[in-house]
């Protein structure tokens, strides 16, 4: 019998799960090692058995666990806390499940203003905040590794379908992973010139200055060109024909796979990175932005809360 493997999603878009699907012909290849004993997005398994007959949670036991998506209710914390117990190594995969993702940002507000505001928005007839047959919200949306211990986190909006099924792999041959532990500054191939270039941050208002008939290697750094790119700071991962994605779209890069550093705190490295460069982070528009990928673990709070 091959890995057994169980895969859920909890706060998410799926976003993950597609991306483990776009593993494309080599999933096949896989499928003949391993088994899928649990994945809501591929097969029909219940929770409380097919007709609801159980009394509890009913995750099958597995080698592997891999989750995607944040902890942002009481029902994804239970799912959460089986899937921990059910599977002997867990896996956070995707942004939203290590570091917070874009539902994290929430917490600038409060889960509870936050869902408040959202069913009173100007736009249309004010509602009342649904509270029957809906799982209590928590807080605030929080990374799985908050909730339960984490053996392996894997990040990316979406995450690299070649690196998920390295994770795969490496349990199947019984090996570590190799997965990047670089920034996306070092596996940028822009031309760069140094500190001095600019001394001011620009909003992205217009393209930035390239060449479309020439390769990406040909063109100027972005940050050196006084655009934001948080490539200095965040893990690298999505790279696609030798360039990361962004920066081959000859876009800025968001910071979508999360800090460098596990623990690492992207809007304060960004910072110090502008400030090491002699450049005015007072320029920055909306500083808080910078943590839109990785507001969990308590680096994103509301405001007004004066912490």
């Amino acid at each position: 019998m091959g890995v057994r493997i169980a895969e859920e999603w909890l706060h998410s878009c799926s976003g993950c799960e597609i991306a483990l699907l776009n593993i494309g012909e080599p999933l096949i290849e896989l499928l003949e090692q391993v088994d899928f004993v649990h994945i809501p997005v591929l097969m029909d398994h219940k929770y409380y058995g097919q007709q609801g007959e159980g009394k509890h949670l009913d995750i099958p036991e597995a080698d592997v666990g891999i989750v995607s998506g944040g902890v942002a209710n009481e029902e994804h914390v239970e799912v959460l806390e089986a899937m921990r117990e059910q599977c002997g190594v867990l896996v956070a995969l995707g942004t939203c499940a290590t570091h917070g993702g874009i539902p994290a940002l929430m917490n600038s507000w409060g889960m509870e203003q936050g869902i408040k505001d959202y069913y009173s928005t100007p736009t249309t007839e004010p509602c009342q905040v649904p509270t029957d047959v809906v799982p209590a919200p928590l807080e605030r949306v929080y990374a799985v590794d908050e909730k339960v211990k984490v053996d392996l986190m894997l990040p990316g909006c979406p995450p690299n379908p070649l690196l998920i099924a390295e994770i795969i792999k490496a349990f199947l041959e019984n090996r570590d992973p190799v997965i990047p532990h670089k920034s996306v500054c070092d596996t940028c191939p822009t031309i760069r010139q140094g500190k001095g270039s600019v001394d001011r941050i620009r909003r992205f208002l217009s393209n930035a200055e390239y060449d479309p008939d020439k390769p990406v290697d040909e063109m100027r750094c972005l940050l050196e060109q006084g655009f934001l790119c948080m490539g200095p700071v965040t893990a690298a991962g999505c790279a696609q024909n030798g360039a990361p994605a962004c920066i081959n779209a000859r876009v800025p890069c968001r910071g979508c796979f999360g800090p460098v550093r596990p623990d690492g705190n992207q809007m304060l490295d960004m910072m110090n990175a502008l400030a090491s460069n002699g450049i005015d982070f007072r320029s920055v528009v909306d500083r808080r932005s910078m943590l839109r990928f990785s507001g969990a673990h308590g680096l994103l709070r509301p405001a007004s809360s004066g912490k």
